[in-house]
């Protein structure tokens, strides 16, 4: 504000010497993978079939938008599995499969049984339903305008909707039905010249069955997608919050008819979802071993793999879960399902971050909501595992399952080792980027070095103050270096501002050894 002439007080707005950075979220993660189904209504007419990134924030929210658990699929379990270990967002990259077996029926015109009135289909894979139309009694010499639908699970009337019509107002049979029920949905047919009595579906009972599921013929480079139609996981440029990637419908993917998993397309799926987080440096995968192997087999599926890289990590072996579609009396074979662990994984992930901050190592948690290992993994076989960077799933009796590694697929440089670090890196390197975006074409002079070390270092040394950081003393924890050291005339004169930061991440105790040796007892003196 200018002086005025008068007399009195001015209050002028200054521009702070430091812009404080807020940290970014670490917890966000995205699965790729098939769903049940796909609700249009969330979707737009630029994303009918609803590929693009969508963010989930509960499992409720979910089964709403996506369905809820299919045959031969394995996306929803991660998710599910995701969200029971602590996650609380994530991003569904949905794959169109076609048909998963969703129960359906079309009910026939009252009019002309050869024409479709409505098309009802179970909310639920597998739902065995019966529907109930029942014609409403019209007015005395009028035909009848409206109709009741019954939704009747093993002979009891679950739901009941009253007063259904084909118009445009509150009544509107897919209004009504789609909003209010929960086991059901409906879509109309447009017959033209039928009148509204004669296409109201015929009152009757009708069995609600499944249908066959198609065949899923997607391959991996449709999990990968792309960036320009804003499908697969490269289509996660949009969502720039998500820093965990999984895709756990690959064994979906890569499993032949006989049920066997065809390993070279598996790997190469691996190779190249691991290459593209490196690419992007904001994010890492988790890779899940192939199913059924044993310690010595995953030791081979390592060494095949033949990623180097700190923006993945492995896991081993799968988990098993309770199959939520199991029918009542069903053997041990159909009351559980075998799926990859990498929803769980990432849950866990989300949870530490949030419990303890994104600088401990994920491992030695107990790992949720699920039955038990696909194979149980001895100490010594960890011994071998463990140094080729897989890290092992383990059971410790009363103390639960457990994460029991945490290791980058980085195998040359062993200061990428830890999960931890490499996710501690990226929350800094990702916060400094989006948080000194005010810096762009402001005064390249020496008061906008002082103010980028202050925003820098104020940051830096709140993660050291919460154990971000090892050292004694902040100078010992990291130095943030912004001056004409390194920002000299030539440097500005190409328009550029050099920052040097360097931090001393702390890093699990992985080994922990104690050295014990016996002790005589110290001798005491006497007078």
């Amino acid at each position: 504000m200018a002086v005025g002439g008068a007399p009195g007080v001015y209050v002028e707005e200054q521009v702070s010497g430091s812009m404080p950075l807020q940290g970014i979220g670490t917890a966000v993660a995205a699965f790729v993978g098939f769903t049940e189904k796909y609700d249009q209504e969330n979707g737009d007419a630029t994303d009918p079939e609803g590929v693009k990134p969508q963010l989930v924030t509960s499992w409720p929210q979910y089964e709403r938008v996506y369905g809820g658990f299919a045959p031969d699929i394995v996306l929803p379990h991660a998710v599910k599995g995701f969200f029971e270990n602590g996650g609380s967002s994530c991003y569904i990259v949905r794959i169109p499969a076609g048909d998963t077996g969703t129960a359906q029926r079309a009910l026939p015109a009252a009019g002309r049984p050869e024409v479709e009135s409505l098309v009802v289909s179970a909310r639920e894979v597998g739902g065995a339903l019966d529907v109930v139309v029942e014609t409403e009694p019209p007015a005395e010499g009028e035909q009848p305008q409206s109709f009741a639908i019954k939704v009747n699970r093993d002979g009891t009337t679950k739901e009941h909707f009253t007063n259904l019509t084909f118009g445009k107002g509150t009544q509107n049979v897919v209004k009504v039905v789609n909003d209010q029920s929960e086991l059901i949905r409906v879509e109309t047919r447009t017959v033209p010249g039928l009148s509204p009595a004669d296409r109201m579906p015929a009152p009757g009972s009708y069995a609600i069955e499944p249908s066959a599921p198609a065949a899923i013929t997607a391959t991996p480079a449709d999990l990968a997608g792309s960036e320009t139609t804003r499908t697969g996981y490269e289509g996660l440029a949009i969502a720039e919050d998500v820093s965990i990637v999984a895709i756990p419908d690959l064994i979906t993917v890569c499993r032949r008819e006989d049920g066997t998993v065809d390993e070279e397309l598996y790997l190469a799926a691996q190779r190249k979802l691991v290459d593209w987080c490196e690419l992007k440096r904001s994010m890492m995968a988790i890779v899940d071993s192939p199913p059924g192997l044993n310690a010595q087999q995953a030791l081979a599926w390592r060494e095949r793999l033949a990623v180097d890289s700190a923006f993945g990590a492995a896991y081993y072996p799968h988990v098993v879960v309770a199959n939520p579609k199991a029918r009542p009396g069903a053997t041990n074979g159909e009351r559980f399902l075998t799926i990859p662990p990498s929803g769980h994984v990432a849950g866990v992930w989300a949870r530490t971050d949030g419990a303890r901050g994104v600088w401990k190592a994920p491992a030695n948690e107990v790992i949720r909501g699920i039955a038990r290992l696909e194979t149980e993994v001895t100490t010594g076989e960890q011994d071998a595992l463990n140094p080729k960077q897989v890290n092992c799933l383990r059971s410790f009796g009363a103390n639960g399952l457990r994460i029991w590694g945490a290791r980058t697929l980085a195998s040359q440089d062993q200061s990428w080792r830890y999960v931890n670090v490499r996710r501690l890196f990226i929350y800094i390197e990702e916060t400094i980027r989006r948080g000194t975006q005010w810096v762009v074409f402001e005064p390249n002079d020496s008061d906008l070095w002082g103010r980028v070390n202050r925003t820098i270092g104020a940051f830096l040394h709140n993660l050291w103050m919460r154990g971000a950081l090892v050292g004694a003393t902040p100078e010992q924890a990291f130095f943030v270096l912004c001056d004409e050291t390194n920002n000299p005339q030539s440097s500005i004169d190409e328009g550029k501002l050099i920052v040097d930061v360097g931090i001393a991440p702390v890093k699990p105790a992985e080994y922990v050894v104690f050295r014990i040796s016996q002790w005589q007892g110290g001798a005491t003196s006497s007078e």
